[in-house]
C-alpha cells in the first residue's frame, strides 16, 4: 500500500473493523473493480471495424474489436470525461487525446505519435485534423497537419468549443457555447475565410448528432424535451423530425433516410430507429453509443443486472460483441432496480432507483445515494458497488433529485439558483420514505455520495433535521465559492451556468455552502479526495476538515495522492470501498 495513501486521520473515535464481520456471499470489491468497462464506441468510415476505448485495470486504452489493443499506455481517464477515437477517412488511422495532447495511431500497428497539445475534433482530410486548444479558461478551434502539427486557428473567439462534424467543401459544423448566455448552445459553420450562426435559441441547448451529405440532424432543448431536428447547410431554418416524452441523444444517420438514437425518459434509454416515426428497437436499462456497423448496428448496453458490453443487432436479433465482466461477477445474482417515487418537503415528486436486499424480514440498514453531475441521472444501469453491499444485506436507494436529466427541461432546471436547497431536501425525504418501508431501520440509514453527491450529503448531515445515522463525503464540495475559484474551467462554468456568477448571487452562494453549517454536524462523517483532484480542489476537503477540527466533531479523512476527480486506480478504489464499507459497517452496526 505503500504511496497508496495520502493523509489519514480522525477526530474523535474512528470505526474499527468488526470481528464479527463476513464478506457477503457472492460478490467481491475486487472483482467489481476489474469489471471492464467498454465505451466511447467509433466505427470505421467503411464501417467494417469497430474501435473503443476500454477502461481496465490501470488504463483507458483504445481497441479494435476482434483484433486487439492498439495502445499499452494511454492515460487513465474517467469514463465522464473521456472523448471517442477518430477514424481518419481512408480508415488508416486513429486520433485520440491522452495527457492534454493530441495523438495520432497507425490502426495496422506501430507506435502512437504525439501531435501537440488540445483535443482531436474531427478529421478533414486523411492529413489534416481539427483540435480544440484551452487557452485562457476558453476554448479555440484550430487545424493541425499530421505531418505540421502547428495549430492554426480557426473560427471565432470568446467562445467555447464543442462537438465538430465535417461537412461538404470542408465545412466545419461546430458547436459553440457563448459565454454571455452559459444556458445557450448555437451551432456554427466555419470554413476557413468565415463562419455564420446555424442555430441560436437564446436559453436553449442545440447539440449535434449527425451530418449526411449536406442534411444535418441535431438535437434541439424544446418545452420540456431534447427534440430531433434536420437542416439542409446552406439553407436558412430547420424542421423537426421526431419529437416524444424524452430526450433523443447520439443520433446516427446510415446511409439513407433513417436515423439510430437513444431515447431517454425517468432513467431508463430505449434504442430507436427514426424512419418517418420513432421506432422502438431495444428497450433499456440504458443503451448508449449506437451506430451503423456492417449490416447493422452496434451499441453498448447494461443495466442494473447486467453489466456494460458491446451489442451487435441485426434485424430482431442481439448479440454480445465483448463483455469484460469476470465470471464470477456475470453469474453473481444480481438485485434489480425497482423504480420508486415519493414526494419531497415542498410536494415535488422525486425518484429513484431502490436495491432491496434478498432478507427484509427483519429491519435492515440502508444508504440514500444521490448521484453526481448534478446535470446528470442515476439511471437503470450497473452499479457493481451497490450490488456489494445489498449483498451484505443493505437497502440501496439511489436517487434523481431536483436538476437531474430525463424528467423534463424544468425538473432538470429546478435546482438553477438552488443548490443545496430544495435538493437536500430530496435526500431527506428519500431517507423519510426508506423508514416508512417498515424493513429499512429508520435509525441506521446513511447517505453517501461523490462529487456532486458527496456535496449533497454533506449538506445533508448539517440540516436541521438530519435522518441520517452517518454520511461520507467522497471528493465533493464544501463551499460552492471558493470552489469556484478553485476549480478547473469546466467545473467554475457549470456552477455560473446553474447559480450565476458569485458577485451577483453571493448569498444563493452562501447559503448553498454547507461549510457555514457544520457547527450543527453531530454524527460521523468519512471524507475521502483525491490530491490530483483539478474539478473539486482537494482543498475543499481541507476546509472542510480544519473546521471539523476545529469543533471537535467525529470524522475520518483519507486522501490518495495518485487521484484526481474519479478514485480510478486499483489500490486507492479498493481501499476507499474497504474503508466505505468499515466506516457503514461500524456506524450501522
Amino acid at each position: 500500500m505503500t504511496g497508496t495513501l495520502g493523509r489519514d486521520e480522525h477526530g474523535g473515535v474512528p470505526s474499527h473493523d468488526r470481528p464479527d464481520r463476513t464478506d457477503p456471499p457472492n460478490w467481491r470489491l475486487d472483482a467489481v473493480y476489474s469489471t471492464a468497462r467498454p465505451h466511447h464506441l467509433s466505427v470505421s468510415p467503411q464501417r467494417d471495424r469497430l474501435a473503443f476505448v476500454l477502461s481496465w485495470e490501470e488504463t483507458s486504452d483504445l481497441w479494435l474489436l476482434d483484433e486487439g489493443r492498439v495502445t499499452t499506455d494511454r492515460e487513465l481517464t474517467a469514463f465522464w470525461e473521456d472523448t471517442p477515437p477518430l477514424w481518419s477517412p481512408d480508415g488508416s488511422r486513429l486520433a485520440y487525446s491522452s495527457g492534454g495532447a493530441v495523438w495520432v495511431v497507425p490502426v495496422a500497428g506501430g507506435p502512437p505519435k504525439r501531435l501537440t497539445e488540445g483535443s482531436p475534433a474531427a478529421w478533414i482530410d486523411d492529413t489534416t485534423l481539427a483540435i480544440t486548444v484551452e487557452r485562457d479558461r476558453s476554448t479555440r478551434l484550430a487545424t493541425i497537419g499530421i505531418e505540421d502539427p502547428w495549430p492554426r486557428p480557426l473560427g471565432p473567439r470568446g467562445t467555447d468549443i464543442g462537438k465538430v462534424l465535417v461537412g461538404p467543401d470542408g465545412v466545419l459544423v461546430v458547436e459553440s457555447w457563448p459565454r454571455e448566455d452559459r444556458n445557450r448552445c448555437d451551432l456554427l459553420a466555419v470554413t476557413e475565410d468565415e463562419w455564420s450562426v446555424l442555430v441560436s435559441i437564446p436559453d436553449r441547448r442545440a447539440t449535434l448528432g449527425s451530418l449526411h451529405g449536406r442534411r444535418l440532424a441535431f438535437l434541439l432543448e424544446e418545452e420540456e424535451w431534447r427534440a430531433l431536428y434536420v437542416l439542409e447547410l446552406g439553407t436558412e431554418g430547420h424542421e423537426p423530425l421526431a419529437k416524444a416524452e424524452g430526450d433523443f441523444g447520439s443520433v446516427q444517420w446510415d446511409d439513407g433516410d433513417r436515423l439510430v438514437a437513444t431515447l431517454t425518459h425517468r432513467g431508463r434509454s430505449d434504442l430507436v430507429l427514426v424512419d418517418g416515426g420513432v421506432h422502438t428497437l431495444a428497450e433499456g436499462g440504458s443503451w448508449q453509443d449506437p451506430q451503423w456497423y456492417r449490416d447493422g448496428i452496434v451499441a453498448v448496453h447494461e443495466s442494473s443486472t447486467s453489466p456494460m458490453r458491446i451489442v451487435y443487432l441485426e434485424g430482431p436479433s442481439q448479440r454480445p460483441l465483448y463483455d469484460g465482466a469476470p465470471i464470477a461477477v456475470r453469474r453473481a445474482p444480481h438485485a434489480a432496480a425497482e423504480a420508486v417515487r415519493f414526494s419531497s418537503g415542498d410536494g415535488t415528486e422525486i425518484e429513484g432507483f431502490l436495491y432491496r436486499p434478498r432478507d427484509t424480514g427483519h429491519p435492515v440498514p440502508a444508504v440514500v445515494y444521490p448521484h453526481g453531475g448534478p446535470t446528470s441521472h442515476y439511471g437503470d444501469e450497473w452499479d457493481g458497488h451497490a450490488q456489494y453491499f445489498v449483498d451484505k444485506g443493505y437497502a440501496w436507494l439511489a436517487i434523481n433529485f431536483r436538476g437531474s436529466t430525463s424528467y423534463g427541461l424544468s425538473f432538470e432546471r429546478a435546482n438553477h439558483g438552488d443548490w443545496g436547497v430544495g435538493d437536500v431536501e430530496d435526500c431527506i425525504a428519500a431517507a423519510r420514505y426508506l423508514a416508512s418501508l417498515g424493513w429499512v431501520d429508520p435509525g441506521r440509514i446513511a447517505i453517501y455520495g461523490a462529487s456532486y453527491g458527496s456535496y449533497l450529503a454533506l449538506a445533508s448531515l448539517v440540516h436541521p433535521d438530519n435522518p441520517f445515522a452517518c454520511g461520507v463525503a467522497k471528493y465533493g464540495d464544501c463551499d460552492i465559492l471558493t470552489s469556484w475559484a478553485q476549480g478547473d474551467r469546466p467545473g467554475s462554468d457549470d456552477l455560473e451556468r446553474m447559480m450565476g456568477h458569485p458577485s451577483s448571487a453571493r448569498e444563493a452562494y452562501r447559503r448553498g455552502s454547507p461549510i457555514h453549517s457544520v457547527s450543527r454536524l453531530d454524527r460521523p462523517i468519512l471524507i475521502a479526495h483525491g490530491e490530483r483532484d483539478a474539478r473539486v480542489h482537494p482543498k475543499q476537503s481541507e476546509e472542510l476538515v480544519a473546521e471539523l477540527r476545529r469543533l471537535g466533531k467525529t470524522y475520518e479523512y483519507v486522501t490518495y495522492p495518485t487521484e484526481g476527480h474519479g478514485l480510478l486506480r486499483r489500490e486507492p478504489h479498493l481501499h476507499f470501498y474497504r474503508r466505505l464499507e468499515r466506516f457503514l459497517d461500524w456506524h450501522l452496526i
